[in-house]
């Protein structure tokens, strides 16, 4: 149990759990009334972008070097941290609903938070942990101000915003999460 306590702290994950829960009640508090509705999506894609911006700060080590020749299997310990990652920062979105009036459905949120850390986590792979929530930030941006998804390729652009039943949102989230989790869990943070 001592190198899970130790792992945690190198990936800063007591720092990042407050930033996903603070950012998370935040968002919620401050955005309570200014959504066009219950069925409105950017409030809780919002609180997941950002949960998930807040735990890329855990997918770099202190030694990059350290990590790469280690005699423990990475590739396992990486693909469980990126996974975990996504389940908290899901379950804090559904947990601070409770508080208030539903955001989003299960389904929407499990979706959507598992594409984000896949996001996240190819960003770790392809541009280094430091710069890891761009992708997601850049994504999200693009979703917010595209017009609307008329076309398939429109779809899969913005498919953070599409309701849960929709395919091209599941099938997009579902190429980022194992795109990501497997390119992070294989090559690990860039340098």
């Amino acid at each position: 149990m001592r190198w899970l306590t130790l792992y945690a702290r190198s990936r800063q994950v007591p720092a990042s759990l407050a930033a996903v829960v603070i950012s998370a009640v935040a968002v919620w508090a401050l955005a309570r009334d200014g959504g066009d509705g219950p069925g409105d999506p950017r409030l809780p894609v919002l609180i997941l972008a950002t949960g998930a911006m807040a735990a890329s700060i855990g997918l770099r080590g202190q030694d990059l070097a350290l990590d790469r020749t280690a005699a423990i299997g990475w590739v396992p310990r990486r693909a469980a941290h990126v996974l975990l990652i996504g389940a908290v920062v899901g379950t804090v979105l559904l947990t601070v609903q409770t508080m208030g009036e539903d955001m989003a459905t299960t389904a929407f949120v499990v979706r959507d938070s598992a594409g984000m850390m896949g996001l996240v986590a190819l960003g770790a792979a392809l541009l280094g942990g430091q710069y890891a929530w761009t992708l997601p930030f850049t994504w999200l941006a693009f979703s917010f101000f595209a017009p609307p998804p008329t076309s398939a390729p429109m779809q899969v652009a913005t498919w953070m915003l599409l309701p849960p039943g929709a395919a091209a949102g599941t099938w997009t989230a579902l190429v980022l999460t194992v795109a990501g989790t497997v390119a992070y869990a294989v090559a690990g943070p860039r340098r």
